[in-house]
């Protein structure tokens, strides 16, 4: 059988990988109007995600950064750290560049049997008879648009800004921070000893300059002796989740099923969990003698659908009850979550969830 794949990011590659390892046949469909992948973004991957990750699309080991402790401060709380988490020095999650991962990917890829790379022009709907399935990972195309529109989505009136500093050498930089601000939450994730990732969520009413963004990652740098700042990206922040995975032999995927506030670094998480259920469900299938077509989708929405809602609705959560935090004029909420921080089965309960979703 021959599946179709829209889209040419990470989830789309990492997608037609698992695939083709199963020996299935894969056509991906790229648009030459897509720009090049920014080299200053960076996700974190969690324990759990890598392991299936190594073990079912692709060692990516040798591109990985382990943090095993992550610290969270409140501006208004005299910047003193309210939560912890960690596993006794273990490795939480790690840190990887967006564009590392997708040379790696397209290497893997490149000259495998099963695999083949097709342009389409921008204007132009694929639906082909010849496809059993089309799995939909791009959400600028026409399909998208005729099928899959319909979500409940969120503007959260912001800006994440990303970047990378370069600082002096950090033999144990495994520490990632979290700093709710006036302005917005901003991480600091590290990549290396000389290099950490900013991601930084700006509320849109500050109109903050690029320069402005800057000054305050200077300001918010818990200890590193910064070098250079590299270019500053950004992106605006809307969370949405699809009300309907598919259509008739076609399926959305990656962030068009789910998008989330960074706030967690949980989004290509999200797709990874899904990519795990989706080849489990194939796989079954192979195992069975059954066919693959898109009677697979309907068992996918129903084991996952519900879990990615909740998952995300927690995630918004999150960012709205510090929000809401960081307007009050008191510190009750900041003590609060100190004194919970400080009860170690609740800590717990949030990494394991952070690792293995729902």
């Amino acid at each position: 059988m021959k599946v179709g794949i829209l889209g040419d990011g990470l989830v789309s590659l990492a997608l037609a990988k698992t695939l083709v390892n199963e020996g299935i046949f894969v056509d991906l469909f790229y648009r030459e109007d897509i720009k090049t992948i920014n080299k200053t973004r960076t996700i974190g991957i969690t324990k759990t995600n890598i392991e299936f990750f190594n073990k079912k699309i692709l060692d990516i080991s040798k591109l990985l950064w382990k943090i095993d402790k992550i610290e969270i401060f409140l501006e208004k709380f005299k910047n003193k750290k309210i939560l912890n988490f960690d596993r006794n020095n273990k490795q939480l999650f790690s840190i990887i560049k967006n564009y590392k991962l997708y040379e790696l990917l397209n290497k893997s890829l490149k000259g495998n049997k099963f695999f083949k790379r097709k342009k389409i022009l921008p204007n132009k709907i694929l639906y082909d008879d010849s496809y059993k399935i089309i799995i939909n990972c791009d959400p600028k195309n026409l399909l998208t648009k005729k099928f899959f529109y319909k979500s409940t989505k969120k503007n959260y009136e912001s800006i994440a800004y990303v970047s990378i500093i370069k600082h002096k050498k950090i033999l144990r930089n495994n520490i990632a921070y979290q700093i709710f601000s006036k302005y917005g939450p901003i991480a600091f994730l590290p990549i290396s000893e000389f290099e950490t990732s900013i991601v930084y969520s700006v509320k849109k009413r500050y109109k903050l300059t690029e320069s402005r963004i800057v000054a305050l990652i200077k300001k918010y740098n818990p200890k590193y002796r910064v070098t250079k700042i590299e270019k500053v990206e950004n992106f605006e922040l809307i969370s949405s989740n699809l009300r309907t995975y598919y259509h008739n032999n076609i399926m959305a995927f990656g962030d068009l099923l789910h998008r989330i506030h960074p706030l967690a670094g949980q989004g290509f998480n999200m797709s990874i969990r899904d990519l795990m259920q989706l080849n489990e469900i194939i796989q079954s299938r192979i195992s069975l003698g059954l066919d693959i077509d898109n009677s697979i989708f309907s068992e996918f929405e129903k084991k996952i659908k519900h879990k990615n809602y909740i998952f995300s609705s927690g995630v918004d959560f999150i960012y709205e009850f510090f929000n809401l935090e960081s307007n009050l004029k008191n510190n009750k909420l900041g003590k609060i979550i100190r004194f919970f921080g400080k009860n170690k089965s609740i800590t717990n309960f949030f990494t394991k969830l952070a690792d293995d979703g729902i």
